[in-house]
């Protein structure tokens, strides 16, 4: 099997097709080229500009979030008891690490384009620097499993929607994406079983730390989307804004709807109703051409027709 340059993969366990998409979390070394000389627009989506502009704002403050599970994680690891929960966490953590390497890289190029942005990235960075400092061992935990809540749906929710957000869009950006919210999908119960391992039944702070999580997340992505939008002239065209706080407003709320299964109290990722066996095709064909060899690095639409075709 060849691997692209920058490429590489350790499984964790085998990273082939599998009945549910959260029974395989394989750490996949990924280095992306996301500099303003190789994305020459932050708008990177064709298909759907609000939606790039969105995922964009969403995504400063995730690396940062992503760093604060990885200490969190290392900090209480070796409290738990259960072998197999142990070694999703080292397998989240890995995850995770890659995630964070490569969309700090994209804010830093980010920040080129939109004079003001470096300080809501610094702003997010000290937050959960001093969230990890500053709170309980409770607090933390429950505040991952909170957020990470938002990501697994959030993963998806953009996999299912794949051809209205991605359809005509950056090879770069959007491979970035699709690896994201596969792997977010991917490793999205172990932040609630580490939850569960150490508070299992603390059902009422649980739900607390989802309302929190997707409070922060929401008022962390308004912040940024209203900047970039303004960069991006939208203001001088009324409509032109309207339309671009509505999809903000409707995304958020899907968002929001998609988490209310998660307050029940028999409720485990696992058994979603938007994540079961009846995998997402595209994030299956991904695994697949990611584990044959093939450059995920950057997607054009050759490679993402090449791939829907293989027999899944």
């Amino acid at each position: 099997m060849t691997t692209p340059q920058n490429q590489s993969v350790t499984d964790h366990k085998q990273d082939l097709p599998s009945a549910h998409p959260m029974d395989a979390i394989p750490v996949r070394q990924m280095r992306f080229k996301l500099d303003a000389e190789t994305v020459s627009k932050p708008v990177w989506s064709q298909t759907h500009p609000d939606f790039s502009i969105f995922i964009n704002a969403l995504g400063l403050h995730v690396p940062h979030f992503e760093r604060f599970l990885v200490k969190v994680m290392r900090a209480y690891r070796d409290e738990l008891k259960d072998p197999a929960l142990h070694t999703d966490v080292q397998a989240i953590i890995g995850q995770e690490s890659h995630h964070a390497f490569n969309f700090l890289g994209w804010n830093q190029a980010m920040a080129q384009f939109y004079p003001g942005l470096a300080d809501l990235d610094a702003h997010a960075k000290g937050y959960f620097e001093t969230q990890f400092k500053n709170t309980s061992k409770k607090f933390q935990i429950g505040f991952t499993a909170g957020y990470e809540t938002f990501t697994f749906l959030g993963g998806m929710i953009i996999l299912n929607r794949y051809q209205e957000f991605m359809a005509e869009a950056d090879p770069t950006l959007r491979a970035l994406w699709v690896w994201h919210q596969v792997e977010e999908v991917e490793h999205g119960a172990v932040a609630f079983d580490f939850y569960q391992a150490f508070y299992p039944d603390d059902l009422w702070y649980r739900r607390w730390m989802v309302l929190y999580a997707f409070t922060h997340i929401s008022w962390e992505t308004f912040k940024a989307y209203a900047l970039m939008i303004r960069k991006e002239g939208y203001y001088k065209t009324p409509g032109r804004a309207w339309r671009a706080w509505r999809f903000f407003a409707s995304f958020a709320f899907d968002l929001g709807r998609a988490a209310l299964p998660v307050l029940a109290r028999d409720y485990h990722p696992r058994h979603h109703p938007i994540c079961n066996d009846e995998q997402n095709r595209l994030a299956v064909a991904w695994r697949k051409y990611h584990t044959a060899g093939h450059n995920t690095l950057a997607l054009d639409n050759q490679a993402i027709e090449q791939m829907l075709a293989s027999p899944t």
